[in-house]
């Protein structure tokens, strides 16, 4: 909507502008696009369990704590645990909780709802060898996650019927 408004007030014009030299920005400018890096202190773990999966509960709940084929309702942060350089985020995001990554698996399955922990995953339960996007191969990541809520399979069908949307189809 912007685009089209911005283009009927001077389409050609917009196209024909001279590009103006990069220079530095003053300092009270913030560069686009915004790669924001987390601090060091933000990407260790305090504790880890069998398979090397280091977590931190930065805000411990209590409850039951989602199965692996429940889905899960979460806001988070990933970030590389060598530089700190975010590479995704997302807000009140669902999925089903073994369809991820196997460290963010598991540390969802050890989360209560209304708990947030910080993930630090090492390559083996990441990506590994092959990397993806902006994530370098052999990469240990951090994730801060906040489980919001979580449905098993059946509770997300139920949901489904009663609005009217069709069944999920076989996997």
């Amino acid at each position: 909507m912007f685009a089209r408004a911005l283009a009927r007030f001077a389409p050609v014009a917009l196209l024909a502008a001279p590009v103006p030299a990069l220079a530095a920005e003053p300092s009270g400018i913030i560069a686009l696009p915004l790669n924001p890096v987390v601090p060091v202190e933000q990407r260790g773990c305090t504790a880890k369990t069998a398979s090397g999966l280091g977590y931190t509960m930065l805000r411990p709940a209590t409850g039951p704590t989602p199965a692996a084929t429940d889905y899960v309702l979460v806001n988070y942060v990933g970030y590389l645990a060598a530089t700190g350089a975010v590479f995704d985020q997302n807000m009140r995001t669902p999925f089903p909780a073994n369809g991820v990554i196997p460290g963010f698996s598991e540390g969802l399955q050890m989360m209560m709802r209304g708990g947030i922990a910080r993930l630090c995953i090492p390559a083996a339960l990441g990506y590994g060898a092959q990397g993806t996007g902006p994530i370098p191969a052999n990469s240990d990541l951090v994730f801060q996650v906040e489980l919001i809520d979580f449905k098993t399979a059946a509770e997300v069908e139920a949901m489904r019927k009663a609005s009217g949307q069709p069944a999920t189809p076989p996997q």
